[in-house]
Parts: structure tokens; sequence; C-alpha cells
């Protein structure tokens, strides 16, 4: 082939513009002995695809490559309803904890207070005067205003029966 016709395509060739025959030229041209100096630096690349192309895996490649790659052994699993409402439990717990936590904590914050709040007061005795048992007279105990307190219970009860 002459070296203008062999420029022409390697011009062609870098454009993306030749066809699968004429880079076979180029391919053949390249793999001959009798290169040019100017056009040497583009011989290794077309040698290497000749190259590539010839080197191709082995009948037996697929054969070896499961031998040396075991089966994945499957091991069903039994699901049983306490493995599936395991993250229900998980979170009931968590649950648990966070109301337990709370509860003590208000509970700690709240022992050292004398007077006890209206919600904390169901079933529990009332230490803390109430507003019946608040008189005007300031003087007057504790004690005594709750045994007056009581009296008048009583006597409001025998007037009643």
């Amino acid at each position: 082939m002459d070296c203008k016709q062999i420029e022409q395509l390697l011009n062609r060739y870098w454009r993306c513009e030749t066809s699968l025959e004429e880079e076979a030229e180029l391919r053949t041209f390249f793999n001959e002995g009798n290169v040019p100096q100017h056009l040497l630096r583009y011989k290794d690349l077309f040698v290497s695809q000749q190259v590539e192309q010839q080197v191709c895996l082995g009948k037996d490649f697929d054969a070896r490559v499961l031998a040396e790659v075991e089966a994945p052994v499957v091991r069903a699993k039994r699901l049983t309803l306490t493995f599936r409402l395991m993250p229900l439990f998980k979170a009931v717990a968590v649950l648990v904890i966070i109301f337990s936590l709370g509860n003590v904590a208000q509970h700690s914050f709240l022992g050292d207070v004398k007077e006890v709040a209206a919600a904390d007061t169901i079933g529990k005795q009332i230490s803390a005067p109430s507003v019946a048992l608040s008189g005007g007279d300031v003087t007057v105990s504790h004690e005594q205003q709750l045994l007056d307190s009581l009296h008048r219970m009583r006597k409001t009860e025998e007037l009643k029966k």
C-alpha cells in the first residue's frame, strides 16, 4: 500500500469515519515489517489490537471458575410468630422503659415538695391543708384546724340522721 493512502486512512480513523474493512487494512499494514519511520508511532496501537483479539479464554474457563467457587448452601429458616413479632416486643420494651423513667423522675422531683398536686391525690391521704380547712385565723395550728373540721363533719352527719 502507498504511504499517502495509509495516511489518509489514519486521518479518517482518528475522525471515526473508517469502516471495518479499512481498519483491517490498517492492521495488516502495521503488522507487516515494512513500516515507514514517520508511521512507527502508530504501529503499537494496531499490533496490540491484533494481539488482544487473539487472546481469549479457554474452553475450560467456566469449569475452572465454577470449581473454585463453592455453590452457596441455602438454609431455610423457620419463622415463628415470636420471631416475626420481635421488633414489636422491642418497641414495647423501649416505651415501658421510657414511661418508667419518666414516672420515677416525676416522683423524685416532686418527692421533696410538701404540697400534693391535685392529680397525685387520688387514692392517697392528703397531708396538705385543704380549702375547707383554711380559715381566717392564722394563729390556729394545723392540728387544731383538722380537729375543728372533723367536729363540723360529725355535726353535719348527726343532723342528716
